[in-house]
């Protein structure tokens, strides 16, 4: 896996709408000044607050515009703005410019299409909170983690443990985002389940019996056996129903108890103010213990 350079101050992130049209364009300009206050400059896509019925353009446009920018060897890194839909529209030319041009592509949710296109170039990427969570918490620790890795650290973090917890270690190559999209990128050339992988997943609005059905398919498969490590993050927007045998996280747990793999819950990633950004691709460390949760990545 290659990993993109590290800026310094004076550099340029670009900020991009790969998928669905931007709602509320104030956030734009508050995650501007909030990279300006990391010593960074930024520039705008022009299809950034364009609106094509749900998309920021068509699929050509969004995909032109994400590729000027690849291209453009000023630019150093890549926000997206926000997720929705349609980055499934731009994957292979996304895959193909990354691989020649490596820069960080930062974002989540529908993004998660991106991360799994640079992840099958060897690209690694960021799985990390977008213009929203940059504009309203800009000194959230997400964020000052998100600013301490595109300067070159390192991110390493801890939690407090969870009753549904099955402990262990694992050193592996961690990857994941949405599970939903990510599903749904199943047998393409953007798969992420692979063996041996640490696997991360969260979700939004999704119903109960979906992501049980989801998880399934991955255990009939075999993927979730085959996994290093499993990090549960956030679904939020969830509405539990116990008619099908418990909470969300504990039909999970049903699912890969018996899997003999090292599995948290509720670790702090998905559409939620802790955020934690991900190295998508990273070599990284997860133990799990009856303390707490530790996760490092290089």
């Amino acid at each position: 896996m290659q990993k993109p350079q590290s800026l310094k101050n004076g550099d340029t992130v670009a900020i991009v709408s790969p998928a669905g049209a931007v709602r509320d364009t104030s956030i734009i300009e508050g995650a501007c000044r909030t990279l300006h206050s990391w010593g960074l400059n930024t520039t705008v896509a022009p299809n950034t607050l364009l609106r094509d019925g749900y998309y920021a353009g068509s699929a050509t446009v969004r995909r032109d515009s994400l590729l000027s920018l690849i291209n453009d060897g000023n630019i150093k890194a890549i926000l997206c703005s926000y997720g929705g839909y349609g980055c499934v529209h731009i994957a292979d030319a996304v895959a193909d410019a990354i691989a020649e041009s490596p820069k960080w592509i930062m974002g989540m949710s529908d993004c998660s299409v991106l991360h799994a296109a640079c992840l099958s170039k060897g690209i690694m990427s960021l799985h990390a909170p977008q213009c929203r969570h940059l504009s309203e918490s800009p000194q959230s620790e997400a964020a000052l983690h998100l600013r301490d890795i595109l300067f070159g650290g390192t991110a390493h973090y801890s939690t407090v443990p969870h009753p549904l917890n099955i402990c262990g270690t694992a050193h592996a190559r961690i990857a994941g985002g949405n599970l939903s999209v990510l599903h749904s990128l199943i047998s393409t050339p953007y798969d992420i389940f692979r063996k041996g992988t640490i696997l991360f997943i969260e979700d939004i609005n999704e119903p109960v019996y979906r992501i049980e059905r989801m998880l399934y398919t991955l255990k009939l498969s075999g993927a979730l056996q085959s996994l290093s490590a499993l990090i549960v993050g956030q679904f939020t927007g969830i509405k539990e129903h116990t008619g099908f045998g418990g909470t969300l996280y504990e039909l999970i747990h049903s699912l890969v108890k018996d899997c003999n793999i090292p599995v948290c819950f509720d670790f702090p990633v998905g559409h939620c103010e802790r955020n934690l950004p991900i190295i998508e691709g990273a070599d990284a460390t997860l133990t799990i213990t009856p303390e707490g949760v530790r996760l490092g990545m290089e």
